[in-house]
């Protein structure tokens, strides 16, 4: 029987992550397509919205994914223990956690991205961080050569997900009462403070976050002058921002830059407006910039909403995917 319509499963639906992908896909020229939430057990039968939408969370199981075309994965544990079956079952697997080392990144927000391979199965979504410099860099290099690059990326909890978001919120109220903080999650004190690296303890080190991003803009900029990193976690909830400095190899002008750094993917903030922040940038689509400086050298502020934007890459990964899935033939 001839399909008409995708099949999209979202796995791991329940999580900060899955729920921005829930939101972005009706957003998206796969609005049309079954989609299909899946979590755990325990959070099985919650129900969820996605865009005007409510849906209920099913129970990832196998069988779950039988005749899906497309599998989102916003989820580590769940994609070690269901990626391989997705993909024995016929669906391309997209990884939006970014654990699969060994799966290619992937970035169709980039302006010339390279063509996805049509043996593809299984890709990686690049981290917002990755999406955010490539994006800025790339445009930067339409004005002239940028001969080098230094960026201080600014995390927020919400990169580590809800348990996370959850420390900091207590740090914060137990710190104003004179209490002792929780540190579980970072083994340090981060509410209030500003740090180059977390405990040694922590379930998720700094470092780890920042070899990923080299890694990617590696794979995806191999051309490229690419940044020396300062990498802070910040004692805020969500979204990242970034100090990027270029400095080109010949003078350029303002008007250039900024014009280059506006685009699809980006929108630049004028001096007159309100300069971008993580909560100005919170459910934006896109990186938020501002633009300063003059001769070769030049200081860009970016922001953007690390949930939304890796939503939205991993979105765009699926419709690639599905592009090499025409309909209306049997799958």
């Amino acid at each position: 029987m001839a399909k008409t319509n995708y099949r999209i499963a979202v796995v791991g639906a329940g999580s900060l992550l899955g729920k921005e992908i829930g939101d972005e896909i009706v957003e998206s020229p796969l609005a049309s397509a079954v989609t299909i939430l899946l979590d755990n057990e325990e959070a099985s039968g919650t129900l969820e919205s996605m865009g005007d939408e409510a849906a209920f969370l099913q129970t990832m199981e196998p069988a779950a994914l039988e005749n899906v075309d497309v599998a989102i994965f916003a989820d580590a544990k769940m994609l070690r223990e269901y990626a391989g079956t997705a993909r024995a079952m016929g669906a391309a697997v997209v990884d939006a956690t970014g654990t699969d080392v060994e799966a290619p990144v992937r970035l169709p927000l980039l302006p010339d991205a390279a063509p996805l391979d049509l043996e593809a199965a299984q890709v990686r979504v690049a981290h917002p961080v990755t999406t955010m410099l490539a994006l800025a860099l790339t445009q930067a290099g339409r004005v002239g050569t940028v001969k080098a690059t230094y960026a201080t990326v600014l995390q927020p909890a919400s990169e580590n997900g809800r348990t996370a978001l959850d420390e900091l919120q207590q740090q914060s109220i137990n710190l104003l009462n004179f209490q002792s903080a929780p540190t579980e999650e970072f083994d340090t004190q981060v509410a209030f403070n500003l740090l180059p690296a977390l405990g040694e303890a922590a379930k998720n080190p700094l470092a780890k976050t920042e070899d990923r991003v080299v890694r990617e803009l590696k794979s995806l900029l191999p051309n490229a002058s690419l940044p020396v990193l300062q990498w802070l976690q910040a004692p805020v909830f969500h979204g990242f921002s970034i100090s990027l400095f270029l400095e080109f190899a010949q003078p350029v002008t303002l008007e250039a830059v900024s014009a280059a750094i506006a685009s699809e993917s980006m929108d630049l903030v004028g001096e007159e407006g309100d300069p971008p922040s993580n909560l100005s940038s919170a459910g934006q689509g896109q990186v938020l910039a501002q633009v300063k400086g003059d001769g070769n050298r030049y200081a860009v502020w970016l922001a953007a909403d690390n949930l939304k934007l890796t939503a939205r890459t991993a979105v765009a990964c699926a419709l690639e995917l599905t592009r090499l899935r025409p309909l209306g033939k049997v799958q």
